[in-house]
């Protein structure tokens, strides 16, 4: 009679959203899964009808962590384990009630996220419970692969190994062999290894797991389950080859058709390759010679008015890859904005543009687009004592423009030196992975031939930082941080520039000046030498359904690492904390829920607040998979010492932004996302965004997606130009002219994705782009730290037209006098067209061989008028010359 009350009970509250504790992984042993030696042949076919797997016990008992936490999965799994001397071989029954008709697969390419059904295995090879190998495959055998044997997981790690699936009455099956030569592992002879499987079955919409946790647990390795008895041979000295010969042609436009140095015409070729050397069974050796990067996708059309640098990722694979061990710097919350992490590499440093120009007087140059590089290597470790030591070195070459005088004689000048660039990364683990401490030092050495240059950049730069994690009571609390010093030195105009960039404007004449040590804010010309601090740590609750956290963040004025790392500004101290509510059961109203609620402050060293919110979120997800989600921001009047460039601070109005965003269920046929915000501010400031994707699948190996988005907004204290001014005693000596700004901007991201075979894919990228801009009301601010602004009369500002009629040129005389100084700027209008493109096919042709065929195409325009008018600027868009570049790359992978 008690239980009979218990479970109406248990429905009623069910009925009402409200549920019992969810099963923890306290309440299931950690399982366990034997390897067994192979007794004879096995042809990977997806039959597994030999006997070898006969006599190798499964690994069962799979639960369900969605849509029922901790119930029996209803689709029974099970997963067998074989050894020999060279490879372990995965044999698995993934059984469904429907048979055939019931497994839901798509084709794609490597490592792409793709809807239906799969199997993941992750091993923690090292047992110390914070490494994650991971393996997956789906029915159609597409292959998913992220490693290696470290936290952070690398996706870009391709190992070379086999997989064949098949699709039959009891469901689906897949057979993997994965040779021990891709893998790390400990020396021993006998070795356990942590183990996860995963099974996702879409058609039910079921998640289950081998070794289970709850949806409110941090879960991860520590609760793996135990892959054991396995005879691992000791890891072999070995070495794997893949060399390659890349052939392109180009057909680019001039940027000047009276250039000698630039005809728009190019045939290039070019042979290298990469190697990896197994130096023993915790070391491994990468090295990369004259490395080609022809087949990456181009970066997206940006339209950047400030003064800071745009973010672009890493896609070279050579430099993701592995990526994960020398990543530094991660900041994590529940809810924040305008914040960075402390990166103190930024892979994209190497093999930049080169930063230099020729400062000869020359009527016409040809730069190179890219630096050299003619080597890098990496080299990483991995032990059982729960180190991660990883060491990478790349050395680019000087690079010369080629520059013809007036009189048509040709020299050639220095625009980027030899540059030698390392990073050093250790990390270790303790208390079964509930402690991780780490560091990282870098370096970037400078030899310069040209003098223009030395006073352009530093001669050398280095940072060292610290990092830790500590987490306790079953992973629910952790407390993270890290901790950096940055040194740069050079010629004293370089190191003039580094001060006066927008980083930290010590120029500005408002500023607060004062000197100590590696809190300086002051100017100094005659400085060679920079160093500063910067600092991160985060103390938080990741575990159950009420979550907090409180994390700050400070940049010294000083902190300069964008030789290797990326860096848009120092000087600051931040603070964010927030509170979070969120429930993952899943109900008939929603599948999952959660509430956010925090803010945060920021102010420079001076004590200014320059940034400031309190905000507001909620996300869920309904029963019928549809997500959606809300946010708003409250911002408060603040300083804004960087507005003017290097002129004295202001002040920006407070106001709010406001988001919402839905998508559709993923795994139909046509999937629909859309993002709309808007901001408004006390000052007349205004400006609102729609995103949106569609996505349509009409069959299991084709995907076409369009991603429309534009932007329009008003904006009423737009930068425009900066002078020095005696007359200006308002303003420190300086007249800042800023405007309103009306943009709008159009983008059309496109995606096609065809794949053959698992092996065999074509993706072709599009992204037009129209950004229009119109200035008007030019005005000044009233005086230093204030909102108040007075436009300039006609008396004040004449425009001087172009022969075409438009304006071209302004002329300030701010003070009516004619007998002072005038001002002008050229009429910031402006007009930008673009459309970017790729098509790659790819096909790997046997394993770790690739045959690559890449075209590309870039059309760019610009116009100084700034109205927006969309029939007229599209077909600017395509009247552009097209620059085209078609490459075909080979390699052929060795190894053994």
């Amino acid at each position: 009679m008690k239980r009979v009350a218990i479970g109406v009970l248990a429905s009623a509250l069910g009925a009402v959203g409200i549920h019992a504790q969810a099963p923890t992984s306290a309440d299931h042993p950690r399982p366990s899964a034997q390897a067994t030696a192979r007794s004879g042949e096995i042809q990977l076919d997806g039959a597994l009808d030999e006997a070898a797997w006969a006599a190798a016990a499964p690994a069962t008992g799979f639960l369900q962590q969605d849509p029922r936490e901790g119930d029996p999965a209803t689709q029974p799994t099970e997963v067998r384990f074989l050894y020999d001397d060279q490879a372990l071989y995965v044999g698995a029954r993934m059984h469904d009630s429907l048979a055939a008709a019931g497994v839901r697969t798509r084709l794609g390419r490597r490592d792409e996220f793709l809807e239906g059904d799969y199997l993941l295995l992750i091993f923690d090879t090292f047992h110390d419970h914070t490494g994650r190998t991971m393996f997956q495959i789906n029915p159609s055998g597409v292959k998913y692969d992220a490693g290696q044997a470290s936290a952070f997981v690398d996706e870009s790690w391709d190992p070379v190994w086999e997989a064949t699936t098949r699709v039959d009455s009891l469901g689906w099956t897949a057979e993997l062999r994965i040779p021990f030569s891709q893998l790390r592992f400990p020396s021993a002879d006998v070795q356990t290894w942590g183990m996860q499987i995963w099974r996702y079955t879409e058609r039910i919409a079921e998640s289950s797991m081998w070794a289970y946790w709850g949806k409110n647990e941090s879960g991860g390795a520590p609760l793996f389950g135990h892959l054991e008895s396995l005879a691992v041979p000791a890891r072999q000295l070995g070495i794997e080859v893949l060399p390659y010969i890349v052939a392109s042609a180009e057909r680019v436009t001039p940027d000047d058709p009276d250039n000698p140095f630039d005809d728009g015409r190019a045939q290039r070729w070019r042979v290298g390759g990469d190697v990896k050397a197994i130096l023993g069974s915790a070391l491994t050796l990468d090295a990369t010679f004259n490395p080609d990067f022809g087949q990456v996708e181009v970066d997206p059309a940006v339209v950047n008015l400030s003064a800071f640098e745009t973010f672009f990722q890493e896609k070279r694979p050579f430099f993701i890859e592995g990526s994960g061990l020398f990543g530094y710097g991660s900041l994590n919350c529940y809810f924040c904005s305008n914040a960075s992490s402390l990166s103190l590499f930024y892979s994209r440093r190497i093999g930049r543009s080169p930063q230099g120009f020729v400062s000869s007087p020359a009527e016409f140059t040809a730069t190179p687009d890219n630096t050299t590089i003619l080597g890098a290597a990496k080299v990483t470790a991995r032990t059982g004592g729960g180190w991660q030591v990883g060491v990478l070195d790349a050395v680019t070459s000087a690079e010369r423009a080629d520059a013809q005088r007036a009189d048509e004689t040709r020299f050639t000048e220095e625009v980027e030196p030899l540059t030698n660039y390392f990073v050093g990364r250790v990390r270790r683990n303790f208390l079964d992975g509930d402690l991780q401490v780490g560091a990282i030092a870098t370096s970037v050495i400078r030899r310069f031939d040209n003098h223009a240059l030395r006073s352009l950049l530093t001669g050398h730069a280095e940072a060292f930082g610290i990092d830790w994690q500590a987490l306790w009571k079953d992973r629910t609390y952790t407390w993270a941080g890290q901790l950096a010093l940055s040194s740069v030195a050079g010629d004293s105009l370089a190191i003039q520039r580094l001060q006066r960039s927008p980083a930290r404007y010590f120029h500005r004449p408002d500023r607060d000046a004062h000197g100590n040590g590696f809190l300086t804010n002051a100017y100094d010309p005659s400085l060679e030498t920079m160093r500063g601090l910067a600092g991160y740590t985060r103390v938080a609750k990741q575990g159950g359904d009420l979550r907090f956290e409180a994390q700050g963040a400070f940049r010294t004025p000083g902190f300069e690492n964008n030789d290797l790392a990326f860096l848009t500004r120092a000087d600051y101290v931040w603070t964010n904390a927030n509170v979070r509510w969120q429930r993952n059961r899943v109900t008939r109203h929603y599948r999952w829920l959660s509430f956010t609620l925090g803010g945060q402050r920021q102010y420079n060293f001076d004590g200014d607040l320059n940034d400031g919110q309190v905000h507001a979120s909620v996300y869920y997800q309904l029963p019928s998979f549809w997500d959606f989600g809300a946010f708003v921001i409250r911002y408060p009047e603040r300083t804004d010492e960087r507005a003017t460039r290097g002129g004295p601070a202001v002040l920006r109005s407070g106001g709010a932004f406001y988001s919402g965003n839905f998508s559709s269920d993923s795994r139909r046929a046509l999937v629909l996302s859309m993002n709309a915000g808007t901001y408004r501010a006390h000052d007349g400031t205004h400006d609102y965004n729609v995103n949106a994707q569609l996505r349509f699948k009409p069959a299991t190996n084709l995907s076409l997606s369009v991603g429309p988005s534009f932007s329009s907004g008003a904006y009423r204290s737009q930068f425009v130009s900066r002078f020095d001014d005696p007359a200006a005693t308002h303003f420190h000596g300086q007249r800042v002219v800023f405007s309103n700004l009306d943009q709008r901007t159009l983008s059309m991201d496109t995606r096609v994705s065809a794949t053959f075979s698992p092996t065999l894919t074509l993706e072709v990228f599009l992204q037009p782009l129209i950004s229009s801009g119109e200035f008007s009301r030019f005005k000044e601010y009233t005086a230093t730290r204030t909102l108040e602004r007075r436009a300039f009369d006609d008396t004040q500002l004449t425009a001087v037209p172009a022969s075409s009629g438009r304006d071209s040129l302004y002329v300030l005389d701010p003070d009516r006098d004619p007998g002072t100084a005038n001002f002008s700027f050229r009429n910031p209008d402006f007009n930008f067209r673009s459309l970017r493109g790729n098509a790659v096919l790819r096909w790997e042709y046997r394993p770790g061989s690739t045959l690559y065929v890449v075209w590309q195409q870039q059309r760019s325009g610009e116009q100084r008028f700034g109205d927006f008018q969309l029939s007229r600027d599209a077909e600017g868009v395509f009247d552009a010359r097209p620059d085209n570049i078609v490459m075909v790359k080979v390699s052929y992978w060795l190894g053994r």
